[in-house]
C-alpha cells in the first residue's frame, strides 16, 4: 500500500456504515489501546495492523483500507476480538471488509490469496475437514509454484505434519450440504476478487 500521501478523513462515511451494518460492531467504540495489534500473530506481515485498520475505518479512509493487505492476511483466529476491552469483534470487522472487497470487485493486495482460500475451502468441502497434503498439492499445482514450498514440505513430512491419505470423518456429507446451501447465497468472491499477478 502506498504511504506518505495526503489523506482526507471522513468520519461519516459509507465505509463505516457498511462495516457496522455487516459486522454489527460499533466502530467508534474503539479507543486505540492497541491490544489487538499487540496480540495478532500475523501483525508482523501486515502493512496496517488491526488497530490501524480500526482507526482508518473511523476516519473513513476507504481507499487505504481496501488497498491494505491486512484484510487478506487476517486468519480469523479471533485473538484481537478476545483481547479487545471495548468488546469489539475485530475479526468480524475484517470479514466485513473482505465481503466489501468482493462485492465491489476490489483487487486483493496479496497475490493468489483468493486462490489459496478457495483451494482450502474445496478441501473442506471434499473431505469434511482440512487435509494439509491435499491442500498443499492442489495449491502448488494451481499457483504453478512447483518448487516454492519444497523445503517447508520436507520439514513437515519429517515431523509427521503431512499425512498423505485424508482421514475419514463423520458428518462429511453434512459439510457438503452446508457448502451447497452457502453457494446459493452471498457475493461470488471468485468472480469479484481479481488477484494481482495471478497466473
Amino acid at each position: 500500500m502506498a504511504t506518505g500521501a495526503a489523506v482526507t478523513p471522513s468520519p461519516v462515511s459509507d465505509l463505516r456504515s457498511f462495516v457496522e451494518k455487516q459486522s454489527h460492531q460499533h466502530i467508534l467504540d474503539c479507543y486505540q489501546c492497541g491490544k489487538c495489534s499487540a496480540g495478532c500473530p500475523i501483525d508482523y506481515a501486515m502493512d496496517l495492523g488491526p488497530r490501524q485498520i480500526m482507526r482508518y475505518i473511523q476516519m473513513g479512509l476507504k481507499k487505504e483500507v481496501m488497498q491494505s493487505n491486512t484484510i487478506w492476511l487476517c486468519v480469523a483466529c479471533e485473538t484481537c476480538s478476545s483481547r479487545c476491552p471495548a468488546k469489539i469483534d475485530i475479526a468480524k470487522v475484517m470479514e466485513s471488509l473482505r465481503i466489501l472487497a468482493a462485492t465491489e470487485g476490489s483487487p486483493a493486495a496479496e497475490k493468489n490469496i483468493d486462490l489459496f482460500h478457495r483451494t482450502f475451502l474445496n478441501t473442506i468441502r471434499q473431505y469434511g475437514r482440512a487435509h494439509e497434503f491435499s491442500l498443499a498439492v492442489a495449491y502448488t499445482l494451481k499457483s504453478r509454484n512447483i518448487f516454492g514450498n519444497l523445503g517447508a514440505a520436507q520439514t513437515m513430512f519429517t515431523k509427521g505434519k503431512l499425512v498423505i491419505m485424508p482421514p475419514k470423518v463423520g458428518g462429511a456429507s453434512w459439510v457438503k450440504t452446508v457448502f451447497s446451501k452457502a453457494g446459493s447465497t452471498g457475493p461470488d468472491v471468485s468472480a469479484a476478487v481479481k488477484t494481482e499477478g495471478r497466473h
